[in-house]
């Protein structure tokens, strides 16, 4: 584990350096932000009912602004793609490691450095502003500790997501076509464009059956309230599964993607 735990840190650190990136990450979410809470808050005076409380709603844009780095899933490093292109990954595969720990840890390590950067000040400023902008804290210390396991466990469940948007390359040698099918599905059932509750019933059943609502939409209604401690556990349980269940897959799929790799090259 020494290895992977040494990527990790190195890559935790070097990404903790671009300040300039994450200012400019934090005043693009800040802006839409406020943008989605005001569409919102208009469709909330137009209408009688909604399927949840105004409040629970600002508490789920607002973290979604802040940790949108930890569960989107177009967030991409293009060094793996050239090592796949290009027949770099021949290095790679000189390294006494397992490749696909290897470069599952340089993308956990990439997506928590950007988030240490970019959440705390979006997180504080949100819990300063007036209502109905305002950033509410929990409504108590179990729904708190809920919401931090499953945030921890939705980033290791995008990840892994994301694992098998590399492992396709080495088919298709190209990523933009699998970039935009796993951002677009995997960005609108996770809840990052309409929040679960929004959609029609169909849709709703299609998001608790598919992996993606469980790295975003299940921990920003846990931390709102909007989900009881039962619920929350449940879908805990699912996270857990599905994290065994894609995390094998990908590194089955690597493992025979590996036996066909052809480097060219002198």
């Amino acid at each position: 584990m020494k290895p992977y735990f040494s990527l990790f840190k190195i890559r935790l650190l070097k990404g903790l350096q671009y300040k300039i990136p994450a200012l400019a990450g934090i005043l693009t979410q800040f802006f839409w932000g406020f943008i989605s809470i005001m569409v919102f808050e208009a469709f909330y005076k137009s209408s009688s009912s909604a399927p949840m409380p105004l409040n629970d709603l600002v508490d789920y844009l607002w973290l979604r602004q802040g940790f949108l780095i930890l569960v989107m899933l177009w967030f991409k490093d293009n060094e793996l793609f050239n090592h796949i292109k290009n027949g770099t990954i021949a290095y790679e595969l000189c390294r006494p490691t397992d490749l696909y720990t290897f470069w599952y840890a340089k993308l956990i390590a990439q997506r928590l450095s950007g988030a240490v950067l970019r959440c705390l000040p979006i997180l504080i400023i949100g819990m300063l502003l007036p209502e109905p902008f305002k950033l509410n804290i929990p409504p108590n210390i179990i729904s708190f500790i809920l919401f931090i396991i499953t945030l921890l466990l939705g980033l290791v469940l995008t990840v892994a997501i994301s694992m098998l948007l590399y492992i396709s390359v080495f088919y298709t040698m190209s990523p933009v076509g699998s970039q935009m099918l796993f951002g677009m599905v995997g960005d609108f059932f996770s809840g990052i464009l309409i929040p679960i509750p929004f959609m029609p019933k169909i849709l709703k059943t299609i998001a608790q059956v598919l992996p993606f609502s469980y790295a975003c939409d299940l921990p920003f209604r846990i931390y709102s309230g909007n989900l009881n401690p039962k619920e929350a556990v449940i879908g805990l349980g699912f996270q857990i599964i599905w994290i065994v269940i894609i995390i094998a897959l990908g590194k089955f799929w690597m493992s025979r993607a590996l036996k066909k790799v052809i480097v060219q090259g002198g």
